[in-house]
């Protein structure tokens, strides 16, 4: 299985990464992202995805940082595209739950983000929290300035934003909250989502799936959120891995180029 957001780099993992990363392999994770929250926390994740194989990682600021990260160009974040390593831009998007930064330099950050994705061709990978409408009006206004991968990142939003986000052809990633016993809106939704579009992630060390939930979460907890999906497919969780993985490397085409 791959794990598409892992946050390595917390401090969650400060003191056993390495036996972190070693019961993801025993439990068959084969491949990771490491996710980038802000630019200067690029160098540490990129020494992770460099000091592994089987990690790679993703260049950008997650919405919450957007204030401290104003200079920001695509440019820059196209320079970084430009290692081996680095095969997707992100974490972005919009959140206006917690309004950690302005929403005026949330959006330009996300379409900095996106600007950058379209030129090199790497998914961008979506927050969103709170703005689904606008989320949706961003990517389908940048979309019609030429088309870039999209993938919405733990998925829990509501239909509207996801229908059209498959519309501009995105992916759909879920998380441990699939499992969650309150979760019956998010099931509702990716039960509609073509099997072709979605994949996994952990979002480690955040989001333990059931039955772990309130442990800190890890890779190699990502078979028990494929057993939610699988559930709501009627497949098993071998069966459900193999096509989600399939799916990942479609997105993440970098990692076989």
């Amino acid at each position: 299985m791959f794990d598409t957001h892992v946050n390595l780099h917390a401090e969650a993992y400060a003191k056993d990464l390495p036996e972190v990363l070693s019961r993801a392999r025993e439990a068959g994770i084969t491949r990771m992202l490491a996710i980038c929250e802000r630019l200067d926390s690029f160098p540490k994740v990129k020494e992770i995805a460099d000091a592994n194989p089987d990690i790679w990682c993703s260049a950008g600021t997650h919405p919450h940082h957007a204030k401290d990260f104003t200079d920001t160009t695509a440019q820059d974040l196209v320079a970084l595209a430009s290692d081996p390593k680095v095969i997707a831009i992100g974490e972005t998007g919009m959140d206006l739950h917690y309004g950690y930064s302005p929403q005026d330099q949330q959006e330009a950050s996300f379409r900095t983000h996106i600007t950058a994705a379209r030129e090199v061709q790497l998914p961008v990978i979506v927050h969103t929290r709170e703005a689904d409408d606008l989320t949706a009006q961003i990517l389908e206004q940048e979309t019609a300035k030429g088309e870039f991968p999209i993938l919405l990142h733990c998925y829990t939003g509501g239909r509207d934003l996801c229908q059209r986000g498959l519309a501009l052809g995105a992916f759909v990633s879920v998380s441990g909250i699939l499992s969650f016993k309150s979760a019956k809106d998010v099931r509702a939704v990716i039960e509609g989502v073509p099997l072709d579009r979605v994949i996994l992630e952990t979002d480690c060390p955040y989001l333990t799936p059931m039955p772990y939930r309130g442990r800190r979460n890890e890779p190699a907890y990502l078979p028990y959120v494929a057993d939610a999906l699988a559930n709501l497919h009627g497949k098993t969780r071998d069966e459900i891995g193999e096509i989600c993985e399939a799916n990942a490397l479609r997105l993440f085409s970098k990692i076989a180029s």
